[in-house]
């Protein structure tokens, strides 16, 4: 078989180029990083259960209509997804303090916000991806004006059917960090949800308990973190008592 040509590293993920032109493959690593990636380590079993959540939720997510990059799961690991063009910002949206938040503003972690609250990050490694305003984004031409309203209303389209998600199988998402790209067709650009969804990038706590079961429980040395991630693909339904293994997925919208 041909080695295939990476693309591009991340801390969580490795891009291929893809069978077709404008494919890309996406492979999940169970790498680990927190705090701007001074802090790393393995989470067993992290890069299959994050393909099959993240298949799962953009699936979901293009039954009602939002646009994503996302084509269909190959592997375990893998899946096959459109090539886009990057926009260099990471879109928070935040539905209870917590975090960094929590310090930023002196809010005891766990405060529900007045309504969900929409923040930017410049996506830059070496600069520790700093928050950056609207005002900083057009100006810098990462989006114009136009581009912005799409990327909030999305953004707020996502949370708010995330949240009802996985409050039906007694979840609370406590916010959840988005990416986007331009997907070119011909001379036609369209913004689509981009990268991935998945405990490594939510806070998901338990209704009852708000117990932690994302990436916080590595981040703040909790323990039990192959555990938690488990839990929430089995209440997602995409799980066996198993563990992680390679199973069929929901029917594939092309």
């Amino acid at each position: 078989m041909a080695r295939r040509r990476q693309i591009y590293e991340g801390r969580g993920k490795i891009l291929f180029e893809g069978p077709e032109s404008g494919t890309l493959v996406q492979h999940f690593k169970d790498d680990a990083t927190a705090h701007n990636a001074r802090k790393r380590g393995t989470i067993t079993g992290k890069g299959v259960l994050n393909n099959r959540i993240s298949e799962y939720l953009m699936l979901r997510l293009g039954d009602i209509g939002v646009p994503t990059h996302f084509m269909r799961r190959l592997n375990m690991r893998e899946q096959l997804v459109r090539e886009v063009e990057i926009i260099p910002l990471e879109i928070v949206v935040r539905n209870v303090a917590a975090g960094g938040f929590s310090e930023r503003f002196g809010l005891a972690e766990g405060t529900a916000l007045p309504r969900s609250i929409i923040e930017y990050r410049f996506k830059s490694d070496e600069l520790g991806d700093p928050y950056v305003t609207e005002e900083h984004i057009t100006a810098f031409d990462w989006a114009n004006a136009q581009e912005m309203d799409e990327l909030v209303s999305l953004s707020l389209r996502i949370n708010d059917f995330l949240s009802g998600l996985f409050l039906g199988i007694g979840i609370r998402l406590v916010d959840v960090r988005l990416e986007y790209g331009r997907l070119w067709e011909s001379e036609h650009m369209r913004i689509v949800l981009a990268d991935e969804i998945s405990p490594d990038s939510c806070r998901l706590w338990d209704l009852k308990t708000n117990e932690k079961l994302d990436k916080d429980r590595f981040r703040r040395d909790l323990g039990r973190v192959e555990d938690a991630y488990q839990e929430v693909a089995r209440r997602l339904g995409i799980l066996p008592e198993g563990g992680p293994r390679d199973l069929k997925g929901p029917a594939i919208m092309q």
